[in-house]
C-alpha cells in the first residue's frame, strides 16, 4: 500500500491508463478527435506542473500535480498541454512563442486556461470586500437571541442578491473550485447540499468524474463554478453545512439513544432538506420585495463550456423515516453564521510550458 502521499508502481501504472483515457476524452470533446495520442510521462519536477516535449511527442505531468492538487487541476493542466499540442502537431504553427496569439486563441475558444504560471482556473486573488460585509453579518447570526440570528441570515443572504443582481452585467472572470472529498458514491445529503448551493448561491454546481490517484480507484466530487466571491462562500457553506449535519446527528442519536449509524445519512439528508426549504420561504421573501435572481447567461456558458456534454439529474428523496423527518425539522432551525476564512496555497507559483 502506499502512503498518504506517495505513488507505488501499480498506483502510477493505473493513473497512466486513467490519464491514456481521460486524455481520449478531452480529445473528442475539445479537439474533434484532431490529435494524435503523446508519450506520457510522470515526471519529479517541482516547479512545473506539465508541458508538452515536440521532439519527443511528450506530455510530461509532475507527480506532485497527482499528490497535492487533485484531479480537478490536473485535467485543467492536461488540457493546457494539449492545446499546446494542437497548436505544435495540428496548426502547425511554429514562428510565435509557445503562449502567443495562436496558442490564446485555440484556448480562449475552448475555455482552456491559458495562463503560463498559476494553478489553472481554480483559484483567484482578487480583494473580495464584499465577503468581508457577509461576514460581519454572519456574526450577527450567531447570536443567542434567534429573531436577531435569523435577521442576520436574512441580511446576509440579501446582500449578496443585491451584490449579484447588480453584477450580472459586469465583465467577470469565473473559477472552478473542487469542495469536499472524492468518494466512489456520492450520498443523497451531499446531492441536496448541491441543489442548495446552485439553487440558492449564485454557482453551477455539478458533480464530476476524478481518478483517485492515491487509492487508484474511480470517483467523484462536486464542481462549482462561478465568481470568486461566490464559489468562496458556496466552499464555506458546503462545509459548514456538512458540519452542521453530523454535529445535529450526534445531537439526535443521544437524544434519542440510538446505539447504531444505520439511520445516519437518511437523518443528513432530511437536514439538508429542511435547510433547503428554509432558503426557498427566503426567497420567496425577497421576490415579494422585487429582489429576484434570474441567473447569469455568461456563467452559463462557461460552464456548459467546461462540460458541453453534462446531463442533469433530480434528487427526490427516499422513504420518509423518523430519522429523515427529525432531520428535516432539525434542518428547518439552521443558522447560518460566520466562519469564512480566507487563504492562499502560498509558496512559489507553479508552472506550465
Amino acid at each position: 500500500m502506499a502512503g498518504n502521499d506517495e505513488l507505488t508502481v501499480e498506483l502510477e501504472r493505473a493513473l497512466l491508463k486513467a490519464l491514456r483515457e481521460t486524455y481520449a476524452h478531452l480529445n473528442g470533446t475539445y479537439f474533434d478527435w484532431s490529435l494524435k495520442p503523446p508519450v506520457f510521462r510522470l515526471t519529479d519536477a517541482s516547479q512545473t506542473l506539465g508541458s508538452w516535449v515536440s521532439a519527443t511527442r511528450g506530455l510530461e505531468l509532475s507527480r506532485r500535480l497527482f499528490v497535492e492538487h487533485g484531479w480537478g487541476i490536473t485535467v485543467e493542466v492536461l488540457k493546457h498541454e494539449m492545446a499546446h499540442q494542437y497548436v505544435d502537431e495540428v496548426l502547425s504553427i511554429v514562428d510565435q512563442s509557445a503562449h502567443g496569439p495562436a496558442f490564446r486563441d485555440v484556448c480562449r475558444r475552448r475555455g482552456i486556461d491559458a495562463r503560463a504560471v498559476g494553478l489553472p482556473g481554480a483559484t483567484g486573488s482578487a480583494e473580495l470586500p464584499i465577503l468581508d460585509k457577509i461576514t460581519k453579518l454572519l456574526a450577527l447570526a450567531e447570536s443567542a437571541e434567534v429573531h436577531e440570528a435569523e435577521a442576520a441570515m436574512a441580511a446576509a443572504r440579501r446582500l449578496m442578491l443585491k451584490h449579484n443582481i447588480e453584477s450580472v452585467t459586469e465583465t467577470t472572470n469565473y473559477v472552478f473550485r473542487h469542495v469536499g472529498q472524492p468518494t466512489g458514491r456520492t450520498p443523497e445529503h451531499v446531492r441536496v447540499l448541491a441543489m442548495i448551493l446552485d439553487q440558492h448561491f449564485f454557482v453551477e454546481a455539478v458533480f464530476v468524474p476524478v481518478w483517485r490517484p492515491l487509492e487508484g480507484k474511480r470517483g467523484s466530487v462536486l464542481e462549482v463554478c462561478g465568481a470568486l466571491e461566490n464559489v468562496e462562500l458556496a466552499e464555506y457553506v458546503y462545509a459548514f453545512l456538512c458540519r452542521t449535519g453530523e454535529r445535529l446527528w450526534k445531537s439526535y442519536r443521544v437524544e434519542n439513544n440510538v446505539r447504531s449509524n444505520r439511520e445516519r445519512r437518511t437523518f443528513l439528508a432530511g437536514v439538508m432538506f429542511g435547510f433547503m426549504s428554509k432558503l426557498d420561504r427566503e426567497t420567496k421573501r425577497q421576490a415579494s420585495k422585487g429582489l429576484v435572481w434570474a441567473g447569469d447567461p455568461k456563467l452559463r456558458d462557461f460552464w456548459r463550456g467546461r462540460h458541453p456534454h453534462v446531463r442533469t439529474m433530480r434528487t427526490t428523496g427516499n422513504r420518509r423515516t423518523a430519522a429523515r423527518d427529525h432531520g428535516r425539522a432539525a434542518g428547518e432551525q439552521i443558522v447560518l453564521h460566520r466562519g469564512i476564512s480566507r487563504g492562499s496555497s502560498g509558496g512559489r507559483p507553479k508552472q506550465l510550458k
